[in-house]
């Protein structure tokens, strides 16, 4: 697992907090803000499980 894997999982997590908390509040930007945050916490676990796959097909192809 990459760092940025465990970065996009907080990230998530933090905006899944944010967006509870704009519905609860009647806060459509804090709610908007939430989803914003999940998707760019998507995004970075995606980079993160990128990276593991290219460092797995490094090590792969030294093994050859």
């Amino acid at each position: 697992m990459d760092k940025e894997n465990i970065k996009g999982a907080v990230q998530n997590i933090k905006g899944k907090i944010e967006e509870v908390a704009g519905k609860v509040l009647g806060d459509k930007d804090l709610e908007l803000h939430g989803k914003a945050d999940q998707l760019a916490g998507a995004v970075r676990d995606a980079v993160g499980t990128a990276k593991d796959s290219v460092k797995d097909a490094v090590k792969d192809a030294n093994k050859v």
